[in-house]
């Protein structure tokens, strides 16, 4: 196989001062097109909120309809409280559906096991790994309501207390309308 040097010819018109002003107005035109096109893409994707993203990935992770619940946290002098209330009174499935997903992830979290909030607002969301490492110093406790159901936690470690508040933090955030402080 004979192999020889690739040689590209550039033409360039006789009037090479007309042709670089056109490629000089051409260019800028060219970077705007293209800068519109990735600022339309993006904007579609960042028009969904943090809320949105939530709703969409909460049937994942949770049996209930999230748009009929209303989390409330508390956070506490040893720990904090994380409800979750049916907006229906009388919604008696829902209110079934928020203790049973409630009760299984207690259960999960006195394991260390947060791995359906971490599917649904992220794996770095702030202090979830220290709520993970430090599950045993902690204290997950269930409990029934009228309208739904709640968990508590408590720790006398001042870091995991710290941990706690965050994470509640980021859930109120992200839940937006959804949820509410005590």
């Amino acid at each position: 196989m004979n192999c020889k040097p690739m040689v590209t010819y550039t033409v360039i018109p006789h009037d090479k001062e007309k042709y670089m002003k056109k490629c000089l107005r051409i260019l800028p035109l060219s970077f705007k097109f293209i800068a519109i096109i990735l600022l339309i893409a993006s904007s579609t994707v960042l028009a969904q909120t943090k809320q949105e993203q939530v709703h969409k990935m909460a049937h994942s992770v949770m049996p209930l309809d999230i748009s009929k619940v209303t989390h409330i946290f508390k956070m506490t002098e040893s720990g904090g409280v994380q409800r979750v209330l049916a907006k229906d009174p009388g919604a008696t499935g829902q209110i079934e559906l928020i203790r049973q997903h409630i009760q299984h992830e207690a259960a999960r979290f006195q394991q260390g096991d947060y791995t359906d909030p971490a599917t649904l607002h992220g794996a770095d969301m702030p202090g979830l790994k220290d709520l993970q490492s430090g599950f045993s110093l902690i204290k997950v406790s269930y409990r029934p309501l009228p309208n739904g159901a709640e968990i508590t936690f408590e720790t006398n470690d001042l870091h995991l207390l710290t941990a706690i508040h965050r994470w509640f933090g980021v859930q109120l955030s992200e839940h937006c309308a959804d949820a509410k402080a005590e």
